[in-house]
């Protein structure tokens, strides 16, 4: 039973701001040890991967400089870490209740890192995009390709996945 002092939280909001900062929705589920760790984590591999760094050349548009920054060994935890915090404080706050809901999380996080890996070679319409752009850039795919996992594990997942739904 919830005490009068214990307010729901709004799944939506703490996603929000594990969005800002992988952490900050743990710390508002109270999961404090979770949230901390998170939190020096991201610190971690944003400060090894020189990600900040990596931010600033971007917007400027000095993707060469942008590349050049980049400890791709450091920053390829950053997806995989992201997406958790983000599910993680979502998941905590009462949403993903449907069967499979974190497959667009977990597909984001895999191809956010495939984008990363293949971000100081590829370019598009002969430009560079970069270790921040390019990224961003398969984010929708992940989605997409998350939700249709999804979908496909719905209808042929067997009686366990119909039970669930």
């Amino acid at each position: 039973m919830m005490k009068k002092t214990e307010k729901i939280k709004d799944p939506l909001e703490l996603m929000l701001w594990s969005i800002a900062f992988p952490g900050f929705g743990q710390l508002l589920n109270s999961k404090y040890v979770k949230g901390i760790i998170l939190i020096i984590a991201e610190f971690a591999v944003n400060v090894f991967a020189n990600f900040n760094q990596i931010i600033i050349f971007s917007f400027l548009g000095d993707i060469s400089k942008a590349i050049e920054q980049t400890n791709y060994p450091w920053l390829m935890f950053y997806p995989c870490l992201y997406f958790f915090s983000i599910w993680d404080a979502y998941k905590d706050a009462g949403g993903g209740k449907k069967p499979y809901a974190y497959m667009p999380f977990v597909f984001s996080a895999y191809f956010v890192t495939v984008g990363l890996i293949f971000s100081p070679k590829l370019k598009l319409f002969g430009q560079l995009i970069g270790p921040m752009w390019l990224p961003i850039l398969f984010l929708p795919i992940g989605i997409c390709v998350g939700a249709i996992v999804r979908r496909i594990m719905l209808k042929f997942g067997g009686e366990k996945s119909r039970a669930m739904e």
